[in-house]
């Protein structure tokens, strides 16, 4: 049996403890936007919660690359996840951490064998709406002209952003957040795509598996009655050898204990000698 390789083990034990530190960055992000009061120190606190959850995932990513056979090859395959490390240390672009987050989290639960795709694409679409959600609230609550103002206005949005839907009530004015409008609309297109694409091949497995139990019946019926003809040419075969054995024993054979005498005469069973007659 083939051994997992380095790398295929440290991904298998780290999944548990990276979904928990991604759960933690969830928390850290929406309480500030949430609760806008709250202290300093609870600001202060989820944002260094944020930095140790990037620095872990960015941790992740360079043990992968050291453990990798090739290293060209891992960063060739693995370019979002380098994206996803390199461009939330550029200060304009703090919400993308939202997005590499999510990005991380989603390639390391596909590696999961026990994870449907079912689940994941559920997973993904409400992590995408709350982190949507989050995202355009923190953008558009102090925008001049801004018409989203509360997670309520935010969520209703951002569901009918992804479905592309869009009732046009609340839209983002700035443009970063016509930015997040469009990155939600890829979205949702993409998992849509992703949803009926996965029903469609469920469709077509059952069909095909059905057709292959028909298959494998109807040349079982095939083959057993090929047997059948089989046994019934052999039974007829033997039949016949059978007859004409017997008619052979019927003909010409004297009966079982007689005799032909000396002057051709028959015999008697008790072996007495009957002369023929005297001309």
């Amino acid at each position: 049996m083939k051994q997992p390789s380095p790398q295929a083990r440290w991904e298998h034990r780290t999944q548990t403890p990276l979904l928990v530190l991604a759960l933690g960055f969830a928390v850290a992000y929406a309480v500030p936007i949430v609760l806008p009061d709250a202290s300093a120190a609870v600001h202060g606190a989820c944002k260094h919660a944020e930095w140790v959850v990037w620095a872990a995932f960015a941790a992740d990513y360079l043990m992968r690359l050291g453990l990798a056979h090739s290293k060209r090859a891992f960063v060739r395959t693995h370019w979002l996840d380098l994206a996803a490390v390199v461009l939330p240390m550029i200060q304009p672009l703090r919400l993308l951490r939202v997005v590499s987050t999510l990005m991380l989290v989603g390639r390391r639960a596909r590696m999961a064998p026990q994870i449907r795709l079912t689940t994941y694409v559920a997973g993904s679409v409400v992590g995408l709406l709350m982190f949507g959600s989050l995202a355009v609230l923190s953008v558009e609550r102090d925008a001049p002209n801004g018409n989203i103002k509360n997670l309520g206005d935010a969520l209703w949005w951002s569901v009918t952003t992804m479905t592309t839907v869009g009732y046009g009530d609340h839209s983002p004015t700035t443009g970063l957040g016509r930015l997040l409008a469009v990155g939600l609309m890829l979205s949702g297109i993409a998992l849509l795509g992703v949803v009926t694409a996965n029903i469609a091949a469920w469709f077509i497995s059952r069909f095909e598996r059905d057709d292959l139990v028909e298959r494998a019946q109807t040349a079982a019926i095939t083959e057993l009655t090929a047997e059948v003809r089989a046994l019934r040419a052999e039974v007829a075969r033997l039949g016949g050898a059978g007859r004409a054995a017997g008619g052979v024993g019927a003909v010409g054979d004297p009966a079982p204990g007689a005799g032909v005498g000396v002057q051709g005469g028959p015999v008697q069973a008790g072996g007495g000698a009957v002369s023929a007659p005297t001309p």
